[in-house]
């Protein structure tokens, strides 16, 4: 029998390491070694205890959680699961934690706590999960505020951009992973747009985050703007993404139907509606993530006539949704992250001589 993932939960919050201990010990391949108030009581169980996974609040006493993030992400890299008020404050930090190495984030319900992180239960647990699967590696410095990228070169067929559409799709590790991709896409590439598994109320600020490090433009998506090249567009943590059409033009569309695969948002809904709309016009980008979200509806963009490409293993945080969708034959093309932006736009400069609608 697998040994079970070992979890340290560190919150100031009694309530939310008594419910947080109550999720992960239901689990039966996870159990708690410990709960810690705060990040000095902490410290000292992760080097008498060794946990495989750390979930940590954002906003502790005697230590703020980010520095004690940093810290541990430079002298002892291990996967973190952030649990994060839904404020502005919060997801602005949150966002920042996952910059500087956690996996993934948990939401903190606004009410009812007790009844509101048990409704959660599957989906922290899940979370878990993937962090234990996770690849760490130490942080040499602070990554905040990260330079951009050298922008690759613009498209040498302006036509290609009016017409084409990237469509993204990410969950575990996904921010840090668009956010590289983003920042290499020069200005005139085509409209871009992204589902990433995020809870509700941090998708704007990360999109706010996207915008001042890009050259494109990218917001979170309203429902019904047209999509434009150079510009990007984010599933809000609400709602599902879908690309649709209004007369000769691309628009968004929002959909607050049921999840599907367990996500609101899902890739799967995104691609789909990209097979249904753009067909060949698009090319689909699955990032690193945790689950199969995402490989049937990229296995339909196919089917359609577009152009896929995923995210290697060796560069994945978590090798989840990339491998689903290599498996069902979804994908064209494997590549390293770094390399990905590069080679999509080359598949744009080539398909440059196709005949566009515009």
């Amino acid at each position: 029998m697998p040994a079970k993932t070992k979890v340290l939960i560190v919150d100031d919050s009694a309530l939310i390491r008594s419910v947080m201990r109550e999720i992960v010990d239901s689990q039966p391949d996870m159990e708690v070694i410990g709960v810690a108030p705060d990040p000095l009581v902490a410290r000292e169980m992760i080097r008498e205890r060794n946990p495989d996974v750390l979930t940590l609040d954002v906003e502790m006493p005697k230590m703020d959680g980010l520095d004690f993030l940093e810290r541990l992400m430079r002298l002892r890299p291990m996967p973190v699961v952030m649990v994060s008020s839904l404020t502005e404050r919060g997801s602005e930090t949150t966002l920042r934690a996952l910059e500087l190495g956690a996996v993934d984030v948990v939401a903190k319900p606004k009410m009812a706590i007790q009844s509101g992180m048990r409704e959660y239960a599957e989906l922290i647990a899940d979370k878990i999960r993937a962090a234990s699967r996770a690849r760490v590696q130490a942080r040499a410095r602070p990554a905040s505020a990260p330079a951009p990228s050298q922008p690759l070169p613009a498209l040498r067929n302006p036509l290609s951009s009016s017409e084409k559409l990237i469509i993204i799709g990410a969950s575990t590790g996904g921010t840090e992973a668009i956010r590289e991709f983003l920042q290499q896409m020069p200005s005139d590439c085509p409209g871009i747009l992204i589902v990433q598994h995020m809870p509700e109320g941090f998708t704007r600020s990360f999109a706010q985050r996207l915008d001042s490090l890009c050259r494109i433009s990218v917001r979170e998506a309203e429902g019904g703007e047209r999509v434009l090249p150079g510009h990007a567009y984010l599933a809000p943590g609400h709602s599902h993404l879908q690309l649709a059409k209004s007369g000769a033009n691309y628009v968004t569309k929002l959909d607050q139907g049921p999840p599907v695969n367990r996500h609101r948002p899902s890739v799967d809904v995104l691609f789909a509606s990209a097979a249904q709309h753009a067909g060949k016009n698009a090319l689909g980008v699955m990032l690193t993530g945790m689950g199969k979200d995402g490989a049937a509806g990229m296995l339909t963009m196919r089917e359609a006539g577009a152009v896929n490409f995923a995210q290697d293993e060796a560069s994945c945080i978590v090798y989840g949704m990339p491998r689903e969708a290599v498996a069902v034959g979804a994908v064209h093309e494997v590549a390293p992250l770094a390399q990905l932006p590069a080679r999509v736009l080359e598949q744009l400069v080539r398909d440059g001589g196709r005949a566009l609608r515009v």
